[in-house]
């Protein structure tokens, strides 16, 4: 799959003209609890030539390519990218720090990755995850037996938010990591014998949720949604992101 992938970014930038600097596994795989058929959820940021950001023409600034199988690849452009980034957008923090990298520049993703905490923003991407949670249980935690992945795409997002709450800066990718935070025993060892069940099985597979977990769920999402944080101002000025974007575009670091 490693090949298979490679082959696919290289395809791109020769199809589209473009220099891939970063492309990451953002699903999943790098959360830590795939399922033997979990999609591998590719991820890729992109440069285009000088002369392509020269225009007054709006032009597209993501690629999406056709789900191949179990991949499911598409990225975005520089300038998007530093958009989202002012915005302290939570997905492109997990990009950056993913721990599955198939790809990397390393002149130009470590300046980004540098200016991360300047712009993170506890409240902003706190209220990302507690959508993601609040969202998942409305649509797919009703029942009794419930699909696994989904109780994750809830637990992960709610250790999120308390990893925020507890101020410890942007939320890693690693699901092991957010769980050391746990600190009820049989929660936490209910969490795991689940994680267990999940990379064993496929993305279809479903189950009872242990109360314990259920009951930790309908706890912590009221009370998460009551969280208020100092109005700390988010770093909403642009100028380390207008030199980065220059440099990137205009200063000769190396495309090739």
């Amino acid at each position: 799959m490693q090949k298979q992938i490679q082959q696919h970014l290289q395809t791109i930038e020769q199809d589209k003209s473009v220099s891939i600097f970063l492309a990451c596994e953002s699903g999943s795989r790098a959360w830590g609890f795939p399922s033997q058929d979990s999609d591998f959820d590719v991820r890729f940021l992109y440069v285009h030539r000088p002369e392509w950001y020269l225009s007054i023409n709006k032009k597209p600034d993501v690629i999406e390519c056709p789900i191949e199988g179990l991949l499911d690849i598409n990225g975005w452009d520089i300038r998007k990218a530093l958009r989202l980034l002012r915005k302290s957008n939570a997905v492109l923090f997990e990009w950056l720090f993913s721990p599955i990298v198939y790809q990397e520049k390393s002149e130009i993703i470590d300046k980004i990755r540098k200016l991360a905490p300047v712009y993170f923003s506890p409240p902003a991407c706190h209220h990302h995850y507690l959508h993601l949670a609040k969202n998942t249980v409305r649509r797919h935690l009703q029942n009794e037996v419930i699909n696994l992945k989904k109780i994750f795409y809830v637990l992960r997002p709610i250790f999120a938010c308390r990893w925020i709450e507890a101020n410890l800066g942007i939320v890693p990718m690693s699901f092991d990591t957010l769980l050391e935070q746990v600190e009820n025993s049989a929660l936490k060892t209910a969490i795991f014998e689940l994680l267990q069940h999940k990379k064993q099985g496929k993305e279809s597979s479903s189950e009872i949720v242990p109360s314990i977990i259920t009951d930790f769920i309908m706890h912590e999402l009221p009370r998460l949604s009551l969280l208020s944080y100092p109005r700390k101002k988010v770093q909403q000025h642009s100028e380390a992101l207008d030199e980065l974007f220059r440099q990137v575009i205009f200063q000769n670091i190396d495309l090739t």
